[in-house]
């Protein structure tokens, strides 16, 4: 390139220009060359090789590929080949002033510099959506890394900027940032501790994308739409849109249901008081009633067997005859303490639907089918009224409802 230069220099001084006016021209043309070789790299950057990459991605059968070659990281490497042209001939070009060429040199490493941060936070991008996609159970562990690998590529970047503007050695900057470094703790405090705070959800496998939490104290009850450092954003069931932090999270209680949609069932747990004065030995209207209505054998009701036992035996006996009830899970209807609203019996058992609308449709089922059955066992459920009063004394006989 020396060469070619020096052989212009001495083409405009034989057209009579004289040796200052011929070291203008030169250095002019030259300027105009350079120009025109970073837009023709650009332009091949762009239009010849950006295409073939991209169509070279979408033949193979990899996914990383097409997510590391998209338009917005090649048009990012693309803007740096230019400036890379450009610093090649500046020797060429400024020769003659080397203040100048100092200045341009410096003003060209910058942007080379800004260009590649930005290369390198769009391939972080690109990286961060593919393992949302397909490592959804480690999502977390990538988000946090890629936020924390963002904010270091931005600090390192700012620091070489820096130095290559004031012409000293990186290291000699880093190495002086030791005193400020009680002013970057406190800027960014929220930055280090959500980063803490989402190592530890994410080391205790605690919270992932997509997952359904409840937050009481913060009235979230919803869907985890996106984790960042700073924030847990979470779309609530009435589609409104909250943000907590991740150290909230860790420093207080949270329910993720995550168990709940990826087990074998949804439990259910259901409460119902029953009058003290309708518990009794089930007499032989009664049992005439359950062996025709219920299939209750004579051996399956001994002489003395009370009729709240009875209920149990049957309740239990129809939960394991529907196929909505994961059997395979604990089912039970169990007798709690007595309270002085009743005796408590609770119905304790596990639906195979999971989905929310389903789900609730199929428990009222259930549970209607078992408030039915009631009055069948001579049994009445407690209940107290409004204005204070309360029903008789008498206990339904058989044939007669709630």
């Amino acid at each position: 390139m020396k060469g070619f230069v020096d052989l212009l220099e001495a083409w405009f001084a034989a057209m009579g220009l004289g040796e200052p006016w011929a070291g203008m021209a030169t250095t002019t043309v030259m300027v105009v060359v350079s120009a025109l070789l970073a837009w023709a790299a650009y332009a091949v950057c762009r239009r010849v090789l950006v295409p073939l990459a991209v169509k070279f991605a979408s033949h193979t059968d990899i996914e990383w590929d097409d997510l590391l070659f998209n338009d917005h990281s090649l048009r990012a490497a693309c803007r740096i080949v230019p400036a890379v042209v450009v610093w090649q001939l500046l020797p060429a070009v400024f020769w003659r002033t080397p203040i100048v060429q100092d200045i341009t040199a410096r003003a060209t490493a910058i942007y080379i510099t800004v260009m590649a941060m930005l290369l390198g936070l769009s391939l972080i991008d690109a990286f961060k959506s593919y393992e949302y996609r397909r490592h959804a159970a480690l999502q977390q562990y990538y988000h946090t890394f890629c936020g924390v690998l963002k904010i270091l590529i931005a600090f390192v970047s700012v620091i070489v900027m820096v130095a290559i503007a004031i012409d000293r050695n990186p290291l000699t900057i880093i190495a002086g940032l030791g005193a400020t470094s009680a002013i970057l703790m406190l800027v960014f405090k929220d930055t280090i501790a959500g980063l803490v705070a989402g190592v530890r959800l994410t080391s205790n496998d605690m919270l992932h994308r997509d997952d359904w939490i409840t937050v009481p104290q913060a009235d979230i009850n919803g869907i985890v739409e996106d984790i960042t450092l700073t924030t847990v954003k979470v779309r609530n069931f009435d589609n409104t849109i909250l943000t907590i932090t991740p150290q909230a999270l860790v420093d207080g209680t949270f329910q993720n249901w995550r168990g709940m949609r990826q087990g074998e069932g949804r439990r259910v747990k259901r409460l119902v008081y029953f009058d003290f004065r309708c518990i009794r030995p089930a007499d032989d209207a009664m049992r005439a009633v359950l062996k025709a209505r219920y299939g209750f054998k004579e051996a399956d009701m001994p002489p003395g067997v009370v009729n709240m036992a009875l209920f149990r035996r049957h309740v239990e006996a129809m939960l394991a005859a529907r196929p909505e009830v994961n059997t395979d899970m604990l089912f039970m209807v169990r007798q709690l303490e007595a309270t002085s609203t009743g005796l408590p019996l609770e119905f304790y058992f596990f639906l195979r639907q999971k989905e929310w609308k389903p789900y609730e449709h199929l428990l009222a089922e259930i549970m209607e089918q078992i408030y039915a059955v009631i009055p069948d066992f001579g049994l009445r459920v407690y209940q107290r009224f409004s204005d204070g009063g309360r029903t008789d004394g008498n206990c339904p006989s058989e044939g007669v409802g709630l």
